[in-house]
């Protein structure tokens, strides 16, 4: 994605099943399980670079010693700090005596990661700002281990004000934050709840002591809790959980919008955002790696006892496909399949674009998570020249004409041909806030391979996986590219027109921002249909007000073709004051051809504007209000 879109979140939690002694004895470590978490939140750097946090809870830990612990950050490369912190600590505790590796029960008593369930969490700032106080886990501390709660996700509600309503309603004060916040008190209360039921009903059993709280932690019911909690959550969510007492759960979404695999073995069960980190970290294969199931939490019982179950009512599945297109690494061997399928499933639109002129295009990516993309691009243009060679070979053949120079022209000076036109240099940190300095930072992000077309002579075709707001085009590619002089220009997303805000964990909700949605109000006002532009803001309002369900944005789009959008689209991001000449075409996938790429996650609602849940509709709804009155923000 060549726009800068900042989106999801990572989330990884690994609970040991056995003592660390085992580990030390088979893994020459006891921080077996602490490494496993690094790995897995390093193998899904990705999915977050504003802030990382972890979290430890260890178990049958003696009364009065901490049991629960976390560490946070937010400053550059988190992860790296959190963890270089943490094992400086190990180890100077080792030279100082204090910990022996080869005696785990040391490590555990002077260690404070040295426990048996670990959480981590890797955030991109959608919301709360980027102090470290926005960044997860988040706590909830009480003197009863089974009251303390630590507590990450990945996901965005929809709905954050009324649920902070509903917690004014019982008699709380929260801290209007973030949906972190608005869930974790949520969870909390309804989790003070289920303790206190339990505890009443054993002090008429006469217990207390030990006995009193071993029993309130083997009853504690954490499906009930989120059952109870999440009433009227909507929105995107994998939310993962520890408690005190050694609990812990992850639930997942009722459409499955959010991602969460997960696997179990005899040594330990282990979490993340995406499938092929647990296939890298523990050595598995992809049919070993399960998916959390919509609308389900997979608790662990403090025991070891693994129990997956419903928590709420499953909703029609939406899982979202930018994770497929974009956003989830692409070493997944689905997610590879189905990426070169949708470079695929362009070819003939390209075709069109050049004109079928084999011989003067020039083929190329940008960014590099668009590669195999383009991979599965060429291969199907190949597909295609091969079967016109085949064609012209067998027609040559049948008239007698066949010569070594006729086969030398069709082959080898009318082949597809790739180059590597354009390259990321680094990413330059725009830490400055005056915008025309930040734009001159922004377009020397990517640099050209100079003598890699034919001045003049050769077309560009260029593999994006999605152009959102379309500013890096206007502002940083196209000028760059222009450089080289060529006869054409043609970007080709490998995503649909983005049309739509998203409500569910990606930094997309300001609809004015949208190039797709600039292109079609232009065309509105250039065809004298501006008046609809009011009447949708009318209807809009009356939506949000009834709480209504429709997507009345919808009917702005219904007079124009996808192709007209997208021409327009390419006028638009036209660089201002560009000496060349060039024509610059721009060519989008289909809806059809996505959902054939990508056939198992269905969600699309930011490119049709189908919303999977009631808080989608109002939110959309919302978002054009917004423009209309020239609010900024975001529109949930």
């Amino acid at each position: 994605m060549s726009d800068t879109l900042s989106h999801e979140c990572g989330v990884a939690l690994v609970r040991l099943l056995r003592p660390l002694s085992h580990y030390q004895e088979k893994y020459g470590t006891p921080l077996w399980g602490f490494t496993k978490l690094f790995l897995l939140m390093e193998k899904q750097h990705n999915r977050g670079q504003d802030g990382a946090g972890v979290a430890c809870v260890k178990l049958d830990v003696l009364a009065g010693e901490p049991f629960m612990f976390r560490e946070r950050n937010v400053k550059a490369n988190p992860l790296d700090r959190i963890f270089k912190d943490l094992l400086g600590e190990y180890n100077d505790k080792v030279d100082s005596g204090e910990i022996h590796p080869d005696f785990p029960d040391t490590v555990k008593r002077n260690f404070d990661f040295g426990g048996e369930l670990f959480l981590g969490h890797l955030r991109y700032g959608t919301s709360g700002g980027y102090n470290l106080s926005a960044c997860h886990p988040y706590f909830r501390r009480s003197p009863w281990a089974t009251r303390n709660l630590a507590l990450c996700g990945n996901f965005n509600l929809t709905n954050t004000a009324e649920l902070n309503k509903s917690l004014i309603d019982m008699g709380q004060h929260p801290v209007f934050a973030t949906d972190t916040q608005a869930i974790l008190e949520k969870i909390g209360f309804f989790l003070d709840e289920e303790h206190e039921d339990i505890y009443r009903f054993l002090r008429t059993r006469n217990l207390a002591g030990e006995e009193l709280s071993r029993r309130i932690s083997e009853d504690l019911d954490l499906v009930r809790v989120l059952t109870r909690a999440s009433q009227n959550w909507d929105g995107g969510y994998v939310l993962c959980g520890l408690v005190g007492n050694g609990d812990s759960f992850v639930a997942r979404d009722p459409s499955g919008i959010r991602p969460c695999h997960w696997f179990q073995n005899d040594e330990v069960v282990a979490f993340a955002s995406e499938r092929a980190p647990l296939m890298t970290v523990f050595d598995l294969a992809a049919g070993e790696v399960r998916e959390v199931q919509p609308g389900h939490a997979v608790v662990i019982k403090r025991r070891g006892s693994v129990v997956e179950q419903p928590f709420t009512k499953t909703l029609p599945k939406a899982p979202c496909s930018f994770e497929r297109i974009y956003f989830s690494r692409g070493n997944d061997v689905d997610i590879y399949r189905e990426r070169q399928a949708l470079g695929a499933g362009l070819a003939k639109q390209v075709l069109k674009a050049i004109d079928g002129d084999w011989a003067d295009t020039v083929f190329a990516f940008i960014p590099n998570t668009a590669e195999v993309a383009y991979l599965g691009l060429m291969s199907a243009l190949r597909g295609l020249r091969r079967e016109e060679v085949k064609g012209a070979i067998l027609k040559a053949a049948r008239e007698g004409t066949l010569s070594e120079a006729l086969l030398d022209e069709l082959i080898l000076r009318n082949w597809p041909r790739g180059e590597k036109v354009v390259s990321k240099d680094i990413k330059i940190r725009t830490f400055i806030e005056q915008e025309s300095m930040r734009n001159e930072l922004v377009s020397h992000v990517y640099d050209i391979t100079y003598g890699s077309l034919r001045p003049g002579v050769d077309s560009l075709v260029c593999v994006d996986d999605s152009i959102v707001r379309g500013t890096t085009l206007r502002r940083s590619i196209l000028r760059i590219l222009a450089r080289l002089d060529p006869k054409k220009i043609v970007i080709v997303s490998t995503a649909p027109q983005i049309r739509y805000p998203d409500c569910y964990g990606i930094d997309m909700s300001e609809i004015g921002k949208f190039v797709a949605f600039e292109a079609v109000v232009d065309l509105l006002k250039e065809s004298g249909r501006q008046e609809l532009l009011g009447d949708v803001y009318r209807a809009c309002r009356r939506e949000v007000e009834a709480k209504g369900t429709v997507n009345h944005v919808r009917r702005l789009y219904e007079p124009f073709s996808p192709e007209e959008i997208s021409a327009r689209i390419s006028k638009l991001v036209r660089p201002p004051k560009i000496e060349w000449r060039g024509e610059i075409e721009l060519i989008f996938q289909t809806i059809e051809n996505l959902h054939t790429a990508v056939p198992n996650h269905t969600g699309d609602w930011y490119f049709t504007g189908h919303y999977p849940t009631p808080g989608g509709f109002r939110v959309v709804n919302q978002a054009y209000v917004n423009y209309f009155e020239k609010n900024e923000g975001r529109s949930y």
